[in-house]
Order: C-alpha cells, then sequence, then structure tokens
C-alpha cells in the first residue's frame, strides 16, 4: 500500500489565491523581489493543527519554498505531504486500493482548495513525486505478537556498509528499523505505536496520529489481534528512480504511476528478500539442546566433515548467546569475505526443524490483500464502529 507520498509542484501545477492561509503569509515567498537571505531560500507553511486531527480533520502539509532552481531562475514551489489512507478513511490500519486512487484526487483537491490552493485535477495526477513511504499491515491472530517479529528481525546480519548509517531498536522491542539518507525500512507494533502517541507525539514512530489515537478506546479483545507494519519510506527522487529501475518498473515518477499495488508489493518484497538474505538461517532451528543439534547436524549432512561440522555447531552456538552484528564487531579486523563465506556455508546445511520467521509476513506481502478492519470485527467485537 502507498501510504505517505511527498509531491513537489512547479509554479506552473498551481495557484494560491489564499495567501494568508501560510505561516508566514505566502505573500512573502510569492513576492519575486523578496530578499532569500543567508540560507538562499524563504518558506511558508500550513499544517493541520493537532485540534483538528483530534477533531477527525485530516489536512495535508504545505510546504511553500522561493529558491533558485536548477537553471538559476528564482521559482516558488508547493511541497505536498500526506497520508493518503488517513486522508480517506481517517487511519492508516485500513489500506487502499488501485480503485481508490480518482476518489482520492477528488478529495485531495477539495482539501487544498479549502487550503486556499487550486489544482486543475491532470496536475495532481501527474504531480513528480518526491518521496514515497509504501507499507503494508499484517494482521496476526494466532496469538503471536508483532514483537515476536521484530526480535527476529534484529536478527538480520545487515552489513556495515556507508548506505546504513544507523538502526534503530526502541520502544521496549516494539519497533526495528534501518536507516540511512536515501531511504529506511522499518517494523513497528502499529496498535503500541499509536499507545506510544498517547502518550507523546515524539515516541511514536509515524506523524499525525492524533486523527486516529481513539480508533480502539472501545474495544476489549477476546480473540487476539495485532497488527505488525512494514515500511520502505524512500525519502528522495533519485532513490525512487533507483530501485524502479532494479526492479524492472518502467514509469515516470508521479502520482498516478506510484500509486499501483503491485509497485508496493515489489518495493516491499524487495527489501524483505534483502533481510531474510542476510539473516543466517541457523537462527531458524529450534532444538532441545546443543546435543541434538550437533546430532542433527551429522545426520542430514554426512559428507560435511569433522571440521565444518565443529565451525557450523561452533557459529550457532554464537549465534544462540551473541547478537549477530555483535560477533562480527569481535571479528571486525578480520576480512569481511571470510564472515560472508562462512555464513554461505552454513545456509547450504540441511536440518530438519525449522522456525520460519519471515513466513508470516511474507505470505501477507505476496497475497497482497488490503487489511480493512471491517473484515476482523470478531476479533473486535466490542468496538461500536464495526458492529
Amino acid at each position: 500500500m502507498l501510504d505517505t507520498i511527498v509531491l513537489t509542484l512547479s509554479k506552473n501545477m498551481y495557484q494560491i489565491f489564499q495567501p494568508d492561509k501560510f505561516e508566514p503569509s505566502a505573500r512573502w515567498v510569492l513576492d519575486t523581489n523578496a530578499a532569500l537571505g543567508g540560507r538562499g531560500y524563504i518558506s511558508s507553511k500550513q499544517n493541520p493543527t493537532a485540534q483538528e486531527l483530534r477533531d477527525g480533520i485530516y489536512k495535508p502539509r504545505l510546504t511553500l519554498t522561493n529558491r533558485y532552481n536548477h537553471t538559476g531562475q528564482r521559482e516558488a514551489t508547493l511541497k505536498i505531504e500526506l497520508s493518503l489512507p488517513k486522508l480517506l478513511f481517517g487511519n492508516n490500519f485500513d489500506e487502499l486500493q488501485d480503485t481508490d486512487f480518482d476518489q482520492l484526487v477528488n478529495l485531495l483537491k477539495q482539501k487544498l482548495n479549502g487550503m486556499g490552493v487550486f489544482f486543475f485535477p491532470h496536475c495532481l495526477v501527474n504531480a513528480p513525486v518526491s518521496a514515497v513511504h509504501y507499507s503494508k499491515n499484517i494482521p496476526l491472530t494466532d496469538g503471536t505478537t508483532p514483537r515476536y517479529f521484530i526480535k527476529k528481525i534484529k536478527d538480520a546480519n545487515v552489513p556495515f556498509s556507508l548506505d546504513i548509517n544507523q538502526t534503530d531498536y526502541r520502544n521496549e522491542g516494539h519497533s526495528f528499523k534501518w536507516h540511512c539518507n536515501s531511504y529506511e525500512v522499518a517494523f513497528y507494533d502499529k496498535i503500541r505505536d499509536l499507545e506510544m502517541a498517547k502518550k507523546s507525539d515524539k515516541r511514536a514512530i509515524e506523524n499525525d496520529n492524533s486523527i486516529q489515537l481513539n480508533l480502539f478506546d472501545n474495544i476489549k479483545r477476546h480473540k487476539p489481534f495485532e497488527v505488525l507494519r512494514m515500511e520502505v519510506r524512500l525519502n528522495n527522487r533519485q532513490k525512487i528512480g533507483q530501485l524502479f529501475r532494479l526492479l524492472g518498473i518502467n514509469r515516470e515518477i508521479t502520482f498516478k504511476n506510484v500509486f499501483y499495488l503491485d509497485t508496493a508489493k515489489a518495493v516491499l518484497i524487495y527489501y524483505l528478500n534483502e533481510m531474510e538474505s542476510k539473516r543466517p538461517k541457523l537462527l531458524n532451528y529450534k532444538g532441545s539442546n546443543s546435543e541434538a543439534f550437533l546430532a542433527d547436524l551429522v545426520v542430514n549432512n554426512p559428507k560435511l566433515g569433522i571440521k565444518k561440522t565443529m565451525q557450523i555447531f561452533g557459529l550457532k552456538t554464537a549465534l544462540d548467546t551473541i547478537n549477530t552484528r555483535d560477533i562480527r564487531r569481535m571479528f571486525s579486523n578480520y576480512h569481511q569475505r571470510s564472515w560472508y563465506r562462512l555464513i554461505a556455508e552454513a545456509n547450504n546445511i540441511q536440518l530438519p526443524v525449522r522456525d520460519d520467521v519471515f513466513n508470516v509476513i511474507r505470505s501477507n506481502l505476496t497475497d497482497f490483500v488490503p487489511l480493512k478492519l471491517v473484515d476482523f470485527q470478531e476479533q473486535l467485537l466490542n468496538n461500536d464502529k464495526y458492529n
């Protein structure tokens, strides 16, 4: 599903007819003679207020900026940032379908008109995209929790590189993300994030949670219902284009072209594959003790040899007691190819018992059925909204 999108529009694609709705007034930014100052640009904003969000009124975030463009000319561009499901449904637990696009365009046009900005519909449809967040809400109704999956995902052997510059394991293990300048991959407990937002917006993963804070207030879950969310945030146009080319998506990067569910599905599965390929498969093995593991290793891999068998046994013992990244830090003075070779050999062994933590996630991404809370009436029995 496409969730958050950022559209950046040139001056010929919009018209501001109520400039004083911006803070400071857009008259200042639209004035071609206004001094740009030391920063080289001036800007005005118009965002939904906290009270509007609490009242269920959702609006996009607007930023009008006057700066020199790539041709050396001054231009006032308008950035529009919003969560599309929050615009349509008032929450982003419910997920969009391809057929929602026309309704979204009309609704967005109405919202922008109320904010003093005029567009022709075709300008919105073909608006250039500068950032996009793809996501999937994965319902868990068998008693497992998002925290269980997040802990397992954290064990993924993400390589140390200039690309990944930060990992974040927070909220007592209820979220985990990889972050770099151009993109971010996050897994988090969707319902828990809503609870954190009630305490402080700064403690939540998402923005503008105020509009859905009361969504589950009347729920007394008599059956298990949790939501694990996977989200991939592509933070600039260059990264979007690079990934689209890698995935064989030959489309211009416009609002309409990034909206398709098959695009969201391809992006999310690509990053799931990346993480799964870097997670030692030995972590999937579940046995009663070390002796049982060694016996299974010998019986199922008769040609492995004593030396290699003991190497794999030692690796499994280390992985059971030390975080993967910490192990790699301990051997940081050794050539990284030795580590990858050992992991590749370990991933090729045969073992009878596996706990495939990615199976539930992969199954949901493969089917890619949009989640609708109304489909979980039995779990949400006491929620008046769905009875």
